[in-house]
């Protein structure tokens, strides 16, 4: 009985410390461009578009525009997903073990 006990509240703990991880992960941003620079986007660890920046020279080339966003947020994202998996495995390693197939990162997907 006494070993269920701990175990209910090792379980406890698990989760207040993964509540705490999720709660950081809008303070990771990753900022990627795309067309040289033309367009640059901002994403956070929530996976929230948080800005995006677009060259005054090329507003008036509204298909380029849609495109160079497009490839500047799917960078974005691309990345965020790496950062993401490299904070939680940082942050996770004394809690959960290193099962092959078993991805934290997609819990916050």
């Amino acid at each position: 009985m006494l070993d269920m006990m701990k175990m209910m509240g090792k379980i406890k703990e698990a989760q207040e410390k993964m509540k705490k991880i999720k709660d950081e992960l809008d303070t990771i941003e990753v900022k990627t461009e795309s067309g040289a620079g033309l367009v640059s986007v901002v994403v956070n660890g929530k996976k929230e578009l948080i800005s995006i920046k677009i060259d005054d020279s090329i507003l008036n080339e509204k298909e380029m525009v849609q495109d160079l966003v497009v490839a500047a947020t799917n960078k974005a994202l691309n990345e965020i997903d790496i950062k993401i998996k490299d904070h939680m495995k940082e942050k996770t390693g004394d809690i959960l073990p290193n099962i092959p197939g078993f991805d934290i990162g997609n819990f916050f997907k």
